[in-house]
């Protein structure tokens, strides 16, 4: 099964907000995905309950002593598998360094245990591009790309264009990719532009579902939930439905 990193070097993008919902949509479809929770801020892992007050129950034992990231899984609130973060998750970069063991020591993880077998990982990456953020790259075999709509989105879609050119050369593959559009109002003819733009220049690899700017999306997390239990008829909810619809029936989930 897929293995799928959400990553985007610009923050506020609704990185996690799509890493949680798509889980959550995941789940409800029976798919069992587990979420990896790689950004030291660990909201995910906060939102899902699975946060944790020592450093030595979460992701960072992975890297630091060597535990079994099967030993690290704890089930969410929303009923699925969550590896958490912790805020000291922050250090890797400074301890282990960017040498090729440790930007595919996760990788080496996930495929020496297993764990993606027969279901989806989505790996919920921190904005800077560190090693964390290329433990992810180097595990996936899918990107998910959230762009707001806005702005500045469209130069941050730019820069993650140049930082995923400049890793196909040690990859020696171009990961297959999708570009959802975030906070997207259809009354303001900005967030149409900027969609047009990004499908001009990206083409099928834009998902047509769009997330709105929407209150039980932006609600949810506040209250430790995911859109679908928070708010299942809401509009939110239906968008991120849609999404992981498109995505399972283009075959990128496979």
């Amino acid at each position: 099964m897929a293995k799928i990193a959400v990553f985007n070097q610009k923050g506020g993008v609704g990185k996690t907000t799509t890493s949680l919902n798509l889980s959550a949509a995941l789940a409800r479809r029976g798919r069992r995905p587990l979420s990896i929770d790689l950004d030291p801020q660990a909201h995910l892992s906060s939102i899902c309950g699975t946060d944790v007050n020592s450093a030595d129950d979460s992701i960072l034992a992975f890297y630091e002593k060597a535990r079994p990231l099967a030993n690290l899984i704890r089930i969410g609130n929303g009923g699925w598998e969550v590896i958490p973060a912790h805020v000291e998750l922050s250090k890797v970069d400074s301890v282990f360094g960017k040498g090729p063991a440790a930007l595919n020591r996760l990788n080496s993880g996930i495929v020496r245990e297993n764990l993606n077998t027969g279901r989806p990982i989505v790996i919920d990456c921190c904005p800077l591009l560190g090693v964390l953020s290329l433990n992810a790259i180097f595990a996936c075999d899918r990107l998910i790309v959230p762009v707001s709509a806005d702005y500045l989105a469209v130069k941050g879609v730019a820069q993650v264009d140049k930082t995923l050119k400049a890793l196909e050369l040690v990859l020696k593959k171009r990961l297959p990719r999708r570009f959802v559009i975030t906070r997207f109002d259809s009354r303001r003819k900005m967030s149409w532009q900027i969609f047009d733009s990004i499908r001009e220049r990206h083409g099928a690899e834009v998902c047509e579902a769009r997330i709105s700017e929407s209150v039980s999306v932006a609600e949810s997390p506040a209250v430790n939930r995911d859109v679908f239990s928070y708010s299942p008829s809401s509009r939110g909810a239906q968008e991120y439905d849609a999404l992981a619809e498109e995505l399972d029936a283009s075959g990128f989930l496979a």
